[in-house]
């Protein structure tokens, strides 16, 4: 703020002595600025932290689940089968001799010029259902739109078909079952649904010239084909479901010999799983290493200085690395982690051997994927106690740095009135002075111009 009067008496810079007094008095706010700024600095990285961990808890938790590593995959000897695996799978081998696909009914009319009849109705029997569908005419392109838009699951299409001997324009309507399976056959009759119950309702797929290009059909297949246990399966698509537990497989080409299905334990995907825990884990350890460093540098004077990383010193941050890492590395009914691949350094973080991992689960499968699941569950009840949105461990310290930040942001605030204030008061008193000194010297004028106006002796000396 300027000062409207400035060394107007006194020739001082009353502004900038001002300033220089509330910089001082500024100072316990200044203090109070720079504690908000390293809190808000910590509370960030206390949150990030926070979400890792929670991050971390919720996949161990998976991981602990007791079906959590029954993981499996499927292969099949040929390209025209293929597999889908779902819960519940386990292993096993199938061998499936393909029989038929599943198909759609196709079938065409006879040739025609336009619809024969008026008015111009049909009526198509699909899954036991009979709907009556009337054209807007006798075109056929009348006709098809009204079929098509019936909704009965059959769809039909307007084909060129030559000309007559007259040279008319000749057409076919090809009506086309939209689901395979034999269950969704179709019949099309020329005539109302009376006419079809009468049996008086011409089947138009039948008539002269007309025909059925493809009949619905059921896939099947043939499981021990050759033997007395031979037994054939159909669907009604190309797919099968849950011929072995939790195993689906879709059929696309007729075969003669035998395709084997397998499904085994999935090795490589368990290891992935118990890999991903290490994982998650050292990305926690490393977060905390990174921010806790202290940093040696120069200053622009070139003396050495030491940064401390945010959470240099702090205690409740270091008791939630030692938590995580108790609960990785201890041992699991008198065996170590590392027996299985899954092993701590010298570092404090935590290491996963796949090879080692790879070996022991061939060996003992049961045991690893028990101890994975242990590991796991002592982790995720570690992870959740640090990070549970009410009463984790790094939750209060958040909440605790956000309490005292408010508080601090509430000081910052008065101290801004009371420094206002204050310098008010410092701008009134240097006020005070300037007319205090102007009146001064306004009296010392009048002074020396009296002094000046009072009439001067002299002394005369005669010789």
């Amino acid at each position: 703020m300027t000062n409207a009067i400035d060394g107007l008496v006194s020739g001082l810079d009353t502004t900038s002595l001002i300033n220089s007094l509330m910089t001082v008095e500024a100072q316990p706010q200044a203090l109070l600025k720079a504690s908000v700024a390293k809190s808000q600095t910590l509370i960030s990285a206390l949150q990030g932290l926070n979400g890792q961990v929670a991050a971390l808890a919720t996949l161990a938790t998976t991981t602990s689940k007791p079906t959590s590593l029954d993981l499996y995959a499927s292969t099949s000897s040929s390209t025209t089968v293929t597999t889908a695996l779902s819960a519940g799978a386990a292993a096993g081998q199938l061998d499936v001799v393909v029989g038929a696909l599943a198909g759609s009914q196709v079938g065409v009319t006879a040739a025609m010029s336009a619809w024969p009849a008026t008015p111009a109705v049909l009526t198509i029997v699909a899954n036991g259902v009979s709907t009556e569908i009337s054209a807007a005419s006798i075109s056929l392109d009348d006709m098809a739109t009204a079929v098509n838009a019936a909704g009965t699951g059959v769809t039909a299409t307007k084909v060129a078909s030559g000309v007559d001997a007259g040279g008319t324009a000749q057409y076919r309507l090809q009506f086309t079952g939209n689901s395979t399976g034999a269950a969704n056959a179709f019949t099309v009759y020329q005539g109302t649904k009376a006419d079809v119950t009468a049996a008086t309702a011409p089947n138009l797929l039948t008539t002269t010239g007309a025909a059925v290009i493809r009949t619905a059909g059921d896939a099947s297949v043939t499981l021990w084909a050759g033997t007395a246990a031979s037994q054939t399966i159909t669907s009604g698509t190309n797919t099968f479901s849950n011929l072995l537990p939790g195993v689906a497989i879709t059929v696309s080409a007729v075969s003669t010999d035998p395709v084997t299905i397998k499904v085994a334990r999935d090795d490589a995907q368990i290891s992935s799983v118990a890999s991903g825990l290490v994982s998650s884990l050292n990305s926690i350890f490393a977060t905390i290493s990174t921010q806790t460093v202290v940093t040696n540098s120069t200053n622009a004077a070139g003396a050495a200085i030491m940064s401390p990383g945010v959470f240099t010193g702090n205690s409740s941050v270091r008791d939630v690395s030692q938590k995580l890492l108790s609960a990785a590395s201890a041992p699991i009914n008198g065996h170590s982690p590392s027996e299985y691949g899954i092993s701590i350094t010298k570092t404090g973080t935590m290491e996963f051997d796949a090879a080692k991992f790879a070996t022991a689960l061939a060996k003992d499968p049961t045991t690893v994927k028990a101890a994975v699941q242990e590991i796991a569950t002592r982790v995720a009840a570690a992870a959740t106690a640090v990070s549970d949105k009410y009463t984790g461990q790094l939750t209060g310290q958040i909440t605790g740095q956000q309490t005292s930040v408010k508080n601090m942001s509430t000081r910052i605030d008065a101290w801004d009135v009371s420094l206002a204030t204050r310098r008010a008061t410092l701008q009134s008193t240097y006020t005070a002075l300037e007319v205090s000194l102007s009146a001064l010297k306004a009296q010392s004028s009048w002074l020396t111009a009296q002094v000046a106006g009072l009439p001067s002796s002299s002394t005369s000396t005669t010789g």
